[in-house]
């Protein structure tokens, strides 16, 4: 469709015209988003993987006291401890402590791993792990922040706009999602673009939304700035105030209280009754973090918080339990009551839907699918255009320019940001455990290979380029496990018999996701498409550079 056609058109066409081109502008940009949003619904599992060092933790129900014994003889003096008991997601205990006269805020904060069954401190290898996908999907990690967030902001809109102008173009919607022909060249695409786009159509416009809502204070700063002109800060220490603290984590990151002198030291009461106390008030959820203030001082306040206790309504509204250190007895909470607020709760809602804050395994994995859904739309769009333009490639008996660059950015992106996740995990195994700037290096590697990817297919054929990028990358997936075994001597057999089902899970995804990818390779190796050609160019030569043919044959 010509842009003057989209404009001077009807509703509906200026709607399409609308659609394409702006899937296209910000298409590969969105491929990356949603591909590493997607993978960070599981980022903390990534980053488990990523530290083989913990895979041997193990926790019971002495795991709590060995903790506190060993915060005892490693942090004595310390003015509060914090510590984050495993989760079905990481079975690690986080350690954490603040000195008297530290520095304030969490620069005063010293961190330690345990091993949850030992009560042995562990030294995990240096990775950002699962987080760097994260930030990743909306700093684009390298740029500078600010800068970053405002390109992920406007492509969020631009995405929410595709979204609209999608449902609006399409006559039958709901009809054509029941449609697949496969083997049709473009018309293959646009069904699995509609199907994809259709099947989970709520969660699209759900987590874009949501996205825009993240960064809306960055976006559209001016009600702030016009309701606080002097410091917009006091905004969101108000907003943080009616919303209510987090407790012990509040304070931790608080600044630290000078003492003339150290006080005397008072034996603590045992953990156990209180941990009894909280089993029986949250049944289903369980402890999740431990907070003690003033520990082994008369003034010890021992306070419990709930695994997965957050409301979606009022953020920081976490069920929480308080004792006093040296009695054991119970005591009152603080007033953390937020006044009733539907806007914040809306907003606070939305925003835990796109982080997946506190959702159970079942809810995980259905939001996993639909962002791989919601990937494989953008994907599919980006090569639906590519498609489209076949019989234009053919009348021309070339390829132009404009066509050349879509089709690198298509392989070098939704090719080869696979192998850059894949090189990004291998680097983490084939680096030296002891390299300084550890983790920056990973990172470097993964940008590497992005970017040799993106370079590969001006140097190849179109068939070829396709052909070894998804092969590269399932190669890397796929071998991911058996670089593991033979790295760090743990292997997916021992994992599935020890019960370890996060760094299971991974590496079964890893394989599953390698063999994905080689079939995708051996699909495009095998296509032989039929070549179309207009009356006045059928005794013409075939085209030397890219066919005119389907997207990822060409």
């Amino acid at each position: 469709m010509s842009a003057q056609a989209g404009l001077h058109g009807g509703f509906r066409q200026s709607m399409a015209w609308l659609h394409t081109w702006s899937g296209l502008v910000v298409g590969w940009l969105l491929f990356a988003i949603f591909l590493t949003g997607t993978l960070s619904f599981y980022q903390d599992e990534i980053s488990v993987w990523m530290q083989p060092e913990l895979h041997a933790s193990v926790p019971d129900e002495h795991t709590p006291e060995r903790a506190v014994a060993r915060l005892t003889t490693h942090a004595a003096g310390a003015q509060l401890w914090s510590i984050t008991l495993p989760s079905e997601r990481d079975p690690s205990v986080q350690l954490a402590w603040r000195m008297p006269g530290a520095a304030p805020g969490r620069q005063g904060v010293e961190r330690a791993v345990m091993d949850a069954g030992t009560g042995e401190l562990i030294e995990p290898r240096e990775t950002r792990g699962g987080g760097f996908l994260y930030r990743f999907h909306f700093e684009l990690y390298g740029l500078d922040r600010l800068w970053a967030r405002w390109v992920v902001g406007v492509a969020t809109m631009v995405m929410l706009v595709g979204l609209l102008t999608g449902v609006v173009t399409h006559k039958k919607i709901f009809k054509d999602f029941f449609t697949f022909r496969p083997g049709k060249q473009q018309r293959s695409w646009l069904d699995a673009h509609n199907a994809t786009a259709v099947l989970a159509l709520p969660f699209h416009l759900i987590i874009t939304y949501s996205g825009l809502l993240l960064l809306m204070y960055q976006l559209m700063p001016w009600p702030v700035d016009v309701a606080y002109p002097e410091d917009r800060n006091a905004y969101f220490a108000e907003l943080r105030s009616g919303g209510g603290g987090r407790g012990g984590g509040g304070r931790e990151g608080g600044p630290a209280r000078a003492t003339a002198a150290p006080p005397a030291v008072v034996p603590m009461s045992p953990l156990l009754p209180m941990l009894e106390a909280a089993a029986r008030q949250w049944p289903e959820h369980g402890v999740g973090s431990i907070t003690i203030t003033q520990p082994n001082t008369r003034r010890a306040t021992v306070e419990l918080r709930a695994r997965h206790g957050d409301s979606l309504l009022d953020r920081g509204q976490q069920d929480r339990l308080r004792f006093s250190g040296v009695t054991g007895e119970r005591i009152s909470d603080p007033d953390n009551t937020a006044t009733p607020n539907a806007a914040r709760g809306l907003y606070n809602s939305l925003t835990a839907l796109h982080l997946l804050r506190f959702a159970d395994p079942v809810l995980r994995a259905l939001f996993f699918v639909a962002g791989l859904m919601g990937t494989a739309m953008v994907a599919t769009g980006v090569l639906l255009w590519f498609a489209k333009r076949a019989p234009e490639r053919a009348k021309r008996n070339h390829t132009p320019a404009g066509h050349r660059l879509v089709h690198s950015l298509n392989v070098g992106t939704l090719a080869g940001m696979w192998i850059a996740i894949g090189a990004y995990f291998w680097a983490n195994r084939l680096l030296p455990v002891t390299l300084p700037d550890r983790s920056a290096w990973e990172i470097r590697v993964f940008f590497l290979a992005w970017g040799l990817a993106l370079l590969h297919p001006w140097l190849r054929p179109a068939k070829r380029a396709w052909t070894e990028q998804l092969g590269i990358g399932g190669a890397l997936f796929v071998l991911a496990p058996a670089l593991s075994a033979l790295t760090t001597g743990q292997h997916l057999p021992g994992h599935l018999l020890a019960g370890h089902t996060v760094v299971a899970g991974v590496e079964l995804t890893l394989l599953l996701t390698g063999a994905g990818l080689l079939w995708a390779a051996w699909r495009v190796q095998l296509h032989r498409p039929e070549v179309r050609q207009s009356r006045r160019n059928r005794s013409a030569p075939p085209s030397q550079g890219i066919a005119p043919s389907p997207a990822l044959s060409e």
